[in-house]
């Protein structure tokens, strides 16, 4: 008896791992076949990535101040993330607007700023369209298996009916913010992109023109037909595949004669804050990380609080919270961050706007969009 069982027992053992063998060898020719992981640094870019002051000289890059990508996993906690319960996605679709083909013909004479959910956003600016972290596609994943779907299946606009796009301005190179199927649609519609070490690999392998593109450091500026670029520092990580760290992330600084916007990219809460706000500040619009946070992230995504607060310290006039609304990447309600957030900047005494999807600010208007639209969701 004790025999048959112990036969039972090691071929069960040879079955789940056969299966762990079969799983392991398909992710791994998996990772190694597929686009979407990107390409690795040119000699050029390799020279440029190790003189960088933010290298550690190991393959990756290091962050301002010490940063843990997780401050403690709790492993009653995973399950959670494959469960939409506790209002995590919104019941029903959310409100949106739909952009016609002609929407950008009319470009008002103060920059205006669209957005598509998420952290990307449409800035028409001193004549110029800049298109920031377009990630365009259905799910923030490598593949459609291995994520959650947009809350809305659909764009304000199709690709197809964007106008010609002057310059897209990356932060960092994980799936909800640079989306391999996104730049496929997109690329022969752009002048210029301008990215963080390390992610033009990335684009050349994925089709992209090398002159089309130009690497930043942290505090590195150029100017593109009269716009100021600067891109600064942010707190967080980067990786695509299995690697970590092996490309650079920041926030972008966008100026011009008349107008002042920061970007916050994705951040923990930080002294880099302070720190742009007195080389930048103080901006007239600032588009700051709010969403997908989580107690065991403190050091890599801020909460609806730390938000504001570095809202307040990059010195920005009126602030809205992005990274949120369209895709459910932590285990908050979907419309925590932007609660928070609103309470958050009645306390302070900080100008918020919190437009639907597809919805223009229009800067220096009287009125912009501040309807709490999120709450009959």
């Amino acid at each position: 008896m004790i025999k048959t069982i112990l036969k039972i027992l090691k071929k069960m053992l040879i079955g789940i791992l056969g299966i762990i063998l079969l799983i392991v060898i398909a992710g791994t020719i998996f990772i190694n076949t597929s686009p979407q992981f990107g390409g690795k640094p040119s000699e050029e870019s390799l020279v440029r990535i190790e003189n960088s002051a933010n290298y550690n000289g190991d393959g990756t890059f290091k962050n301002l101040e010490l940063t843990l990508a997780s401050t403690g996993m709790k492993l009653s906690t995973i399950p959670k993330f494959f469960t939409n319960g506790n209002n995590k996605v919104p019941e029903n679709k959310l409100p949106q607007k739909q952009l016609s083909k002609s929407y950008f013909d009319n470009e008002p004479d103060q920059p205006r700023i669209t957005w598509f959910g998420h952290s990307t956003l449409f800035v028409e600016m001193e004549g110029k369209n800049i298109f920031i972290d377009p990630m365009l596609g259905e799910v923030p994943a490598p593949h459609p298996l291995l994520g959650n779907p947009r809350f809305n299946k659909e764009l304000p606009i199709s690709i197809e009916n964007l106008p010609e796009i002057d310059l897209v301005l990356i932060s960092h190179d994980h799936y909800d913010h640079l989306d391999y199927g996104s730049i496929q649609q997109l690329k022969n519609k752009v002048k210029q992109f301008y990215v963080p070490l390390g992610i033009k690999a990335h684009l050349t392998e994925w089709g992209v023109l090398e002159e089309k593109i130009k690497e930043f450091d942290w505090w590195e500026t150029s100017t593109f037909e009269g716009i100021n670029l600067v891109a600064t520092p942010a707190r967080h990580f980067s990786g695509r595949g299995l690697k970590r760290n092996n490309t650079l992330w920041c926030s972008w600084v966008i100026k011009s004669e008349n107008n002042s916007i920061f970007f916050s990219g994705d951040s923990g809460y930080g002294k880099h804050f302070k720190e742009i706000g007195e080389k930048y500040g103080p901006f007239d619009f600032a588009m700051m990380e709010c969403g997908q946070y989580n107690e065991q992230w403190a050091h890599i995504h801020m909460t609806p609080e730390e938000t504001i607060q570095a809202s307040v310290d990059v010195q920005a006039k009126t602030m809205m919270p992005i990274h949120w609304g369209a895709f459910k990447l932590a285990l908050h309600t979907w419309n925590d961050p932007v609660e928070r957030a609103s309470k958050k900047a009645k306390e302070l005494n900080v100008h918020i706007s919190t437009p639907k999807i597809g919805e223009a600010i229009v800067l220096n208007e009287e009125k912009i969009p501040s309807e709490n639209w999120w709450t009959n969701n």
